[in-house]
């Protein structure tokens, strides 16, 4: 393949203007990386595989999957604390990239501990904790056998995209800290399946690191995990793709004194035609959490 450099050169030489020539490139920019992409992409999922299936002395330091409620707290938007303590003994909620459940744990064990932040009413909902890998311990078995199957439960070995609703039911309330959000190689088809598992009316409460912000200004040297573009190439905000999604209302935190700029994001259900912008991933690099690039498909 000639060099674009010497593309563009013999393209100008013809009389073609600049600006036209800058469109031509950002179009065909997707076709070229198309055609490169799939091998390497598939050695960057082989790797990120490796990074789910670690178990212990091999899980990577950053990888972390013991996340407790008061970490949900500070992570997640304002608004979650309050949506669960809302929750009452018929309600559903899901926690997703749920690791070891040390969240759910910690919403159940608050029965005898009520002061604890994020605590919950007295009322406890169920609870669904989804992970990749089975990472339960003992405190799980312990804490699932003193209230019941029926109240909580633990789901693995499958990504979300492979649950059906048959399978999971609806819920009123969703989570997910650093889990299939910041990880999935597919963000539109992730926010599709998690908005099919929301009754209307419901919440789901996330979170992406490294990202540009909605309501603030980006800073020099930022290296970004995830980033969007739109169908010509210019950056596009995840905020802002999330908003064109039908059927939802969506609002952001954008936390830029993080180690990394991060947002806060909010997705509300408001009625069940539920339309969200396809994406196509460009690039992959593996990590906790891994490097994207995702495109807005025309």
């Amino acid at each position: 393949m000639r060099s674009v450099k010497s593309w563009v050169r013999s393209c100008n030489s013809g009389g073609i203007p600049f600006a036209l020539l800058f469109v031509i490139l950002l179009q065909t920019r997707a076709g070229w990386s198309q055609e490169l992409a799939p091998p390497k992409l598939d050695e960057e999922f082989g790797k990120q595989e490796k990074i789910y299936r670690s178990q212990g002395a091999d899980v990577p330091s950053g990888y972390v999957t013991g996340r407790g409620l008061s970490e949900y707290a500070e992570l997640l938007p304002s608004g979650f604390c309050d949506a669960l303590a809302k929750l009452g003994s018929s309600d559903r909620w899901l926690d997703i990239g749920a690791g070891s459940g040390q969240a759910i744990l910690d919403y159940y064990a608050s029965e005898a501990a009520p002061s604890q932040k994020c605590s919950g009413s007295a009322q406890k909902a169920q609870a669904v904790a989804l992970s990749i890998e089975d990472r339960r311990t003992d405190k799980w078995r312990e804490q699932a056998a003193r209230v019941g199957d029926d109240r909580i439960r633990y789901l693995s070995g499958k990504r979300l995209r492979q649950y059906s609703v048959e399978e999971l039911g609806k819920f009123q309330l969703i989570s997910d800290v650093y889990g299939g959000f910041s990880y999935t190689e597919d963000l539109s088809q992730f926010v599709a399946k998690v908005l099919s598992f929301l009754e209307v009316g419901g919440a789901f409460y996330t979170l992406v690191p490294g990202v540009h912000l909605e309501h603030a200004k980006d800073k020099l040297g930022i290296l970004y995990l995830t980033e969007l573009e739109d169908a010509v190439g210019r950056p596009e905000r995840v905020c802002s793709w999330l908003k064109k999604t039908a059927c939802t209302q969506v609002t952001c935190e954008s936390k830029s004194d993080w180690k990394r700029p991060t947002e806060l994001i909010n997705i509300r259900k408001v009625c069940s035609d539920v339309s969200v912008p396809r994406l196509k991933l460009w690039e992959f690099e593996a990590g906790y959490p891994p490097g994207r690039r995702f495109q807005l498909e025309p």
